[in-house]
């Protein structure tokens, strides 16, 4: 039970004692660090039920919970808020509770509700994943995880871009220039030959257009009628057409990236539960738009097309069928989120992580969704995310200027390395624990920056900034989590029983009460879609325990039954650290 939950019923007692007022909600607050107290009762609420002045009245609650309460030591009154300071017995008890409990903080989810399905990735097959896909894939795979440990059943999903236009220019590119290259001849991953391909493309594209330019052509003219442009849409409607050599080029292509995005994932430590593609979806929700026209959600104009008209909810007139009876994205997008409730029937909600760019997108497909009748659709969320730039400048995938997924956990490895050399103390490392504490380092430092972050702010992206081991940084929390398992491992004693201790150093308690915060913390994140309320609560808990660490002796403290709660507070610091950053996505060292 929570402090909020313990002292709420006895607060409403001691107004309706008081009073002769009966209320509905009690509201607290953290404690100001410059007032004594654990936790604050709001008061000006009360106002406007019971007629005193705020003082007057914190003090006749106060004093009742000291006479009622055994878990209110005393307290304070400042203007309109009450502060009540907690005993250390409650604290004791609440530590003992918790203590061999590596679920703490963590809810199983009930047979009987409902799952969400978290949607991330979803990158095109014509290129690698690069630092945009980094920061979509953290964010999904970590609020994924984040919600199932909130006590929801949880299906991780993505929808592969594999058709169109983009692909054609990829494959018709090595058909010209790719004197029959594969991954293995060539030693490539096959998302980066491919990637090659399709900037292949875009040279030979450019050098065409400047070609017809040259002779009279304006620009316009000179995009459309280029002749490689003009084959990549003839290949596209070969490919509509079930061509049999062009299906066959495109599965071989497909296969490649599939393959070379397997490697960044499984390196990346993100996964999936299930997998769309788009050469399924894309003509899915043409039946749905029928529906909708029966039912008078949809219109069709004079031409065939078929529309929606939102302007009533202040959005404007969305297309959802052309007039030649082809779908548009948003159509495939109704019929994708249908054919996941078939699939999978016991969703009850999505969350698609998309950048911010889609935000007017998402605003009309779940209103379509709702307007169609679907329950679900109340439990829609669009996971709307900023940018990640660098201090170079922008990415353009066309011109292969974008920071490549795999070179860039590379990077962050080098750095590490380069950074744990510098500080030294690995000569007892083999070289393969070296290189595995390189990528823990890197790629903590990489996950850690980003999902630190607000998902809904842009990220400027700094490699050496985030490998710092000082500061808001991965590496810091992490090298905390290494310090705590080096002071197990030189605890040469028996800490596992309870100690017998009966007061608290104050460093101790707001200890304590930081680790208590961790299940709120948990359900705000899953609420909030936002892993960067765990990450930053991290820290708040690491910073808490360096300063404990610095104020208290703990292996050298002469009194055992204290040395023995020290260790076992150290020890559910870390196994806190490890569980929340597990939720993140990222390891941590035992030993640094």
């Amino acid at each position: 039970m929570t402090l909020p939950q313990i002292l709420t019923p006895t607060i409403e007692k001691a107004i309706k004692a008081l009073f002769d007022v009966a209320i509905d909600k009690v509201e607290f607050q953290t404690t100001r660090k410059e007032f004594e107290g654990d936790i604050t009762m709001v008061i000006f609420p009360l106002l406007k039920v019971v007629k005193s002045n705020p003082v007057e009245l914190g003090n006749k609650i106060g004093t009742y919970l000291v006479e009622n309460l055994v878990e209110v030591s005393r307290f304070n009154v400042v203007s309109g808020f009450l502060n009540l300071v907690i005993s250390d017995a409650y604290y004791l008890d609440f530590f003992g509770e918790i203590k061999d409990n590596l679920a703490f903080g963590f809810v199983s989810p009930s047979q009987d509700d409902t799952a969400v399905m978290v949607e991330y990735s979803s990158p095109n097959t014509n290129k690698p994943l690069h630092l945009g896909h980094v920061r979509n894939n953290l964010l999904g795979y970590s609020v994924a995880e984040i919600i199932k440990a909130s006590g929801k059943k949880v299906y991780k999903t993505q929808i592969i871009n594999d058709r169109g236009i983009h692909i054609c220019k990829s494959m018709l590119a090595w058909q010209k220039f790719g004197n029959g290259q594969t991954p293995e001849s060539t030693g490539l991953k096959g998302d980066k030959l491919v990637g090659n391909y399709y900037v292949a493309f875009d040279k030979a594209y450019k050098e065409e257009i400047a070609q017809l330019v040259s002779a009279g052509k304006t620009e316009e003219e000179a995009k459309k009628q280029a002749p490689i442009i003009l084959e990549a849409q003839e290949m596209l409607l070969k490919w509509e057409a079930g061509d049999e050599e062009v299906i066959t080029l495109w599965k071989t292509m497909n296969q490649w990236v599939y393959d070379g995005f397997a490697t960044t994932y499984k390196n990346l430590g993100v996964d999936f539960n299930a997998y769309y593609y788009e050469s399924n979806t894309y003509l899915l929700g043409k039946d749905v738009v029928q529906i909708g026209l029966d039912r008078g959600v949809f219109e069709k104009d004079p031409d065939g097309s078929v529309w929606i008209d939102l302007t009533d909810e202040g959005l404007d007139r969305k297309i959802v069928l052309r007039s030649d009876g082809t779908a548009v994205y948003m159509t495939q997008d109704i019929g994708t989120a249908i054919q996941r409730v078939k699939d999978y029937p016991d969703v009850g909600g999505m969350v698609y992580t998309v950048g911010n760019e889609q935000d007017y997108h998402f605003k009309v497909l779940f209103l379509i969704l709702k307007k169609l009748g679907f329950d679900w659709s109340k439990n829609l969320y669009h996971l709307s995310y900023g940018m990640v730039d660098l201090p170079t400048g922008k990415m353009k995938s066309r011109e292969g200027t974008v920071v490549d997924a795999d070179d860039l956990m590379q990077e962050m490895t080098d750095t590490a390395q380069k950074i744990a050399e510098d500080l030294g103390k690995l000569e007892a490392y083999s070289a393969e624990e070296k290189e595995k504490l390189y990528r823990t380092i890197g790629l903590g430092a990489l996950k850690y920056y980003i999902l630190k972050v607000d998902p809904k702010k842009r990220i400027l992206f700094n490699p050496e900034e985030s490998v710092d081991f000082a500061g808001n940084t991965g590496p810091f929390i992490q090298y905390t989590y290494a310090r705590i398992q080096s002071i197990i491992r030189k605890a040469n004693f028996d800490f596992s029983n309870k100690s017998k201790i009966e007061t608290l150093h104050e460093k101790e308690k707001e200890l304590v009460k930081q680790l208590e915060l961790f299940p709120e913390v948990i359900q705000n994140g899953a609420q909030h879609h936002s892993p960067a309320l765990l990450a930053n609560y991290t820290y708040d808990l690491v910073r808490e325990y360096n300063s404990f660490y610095q104020a208290v002796p703990i292996l050298g403290e002469q009194d055992v039954e204290k040395k023995i709660f020290r260790v076992q507070l150290s020890k559910k610091v870390a196994d806190v650290i490890a569980s929340s950053f597990k939720l993140l996505g990222i390891n941590v060292p035992e030993r640094m």
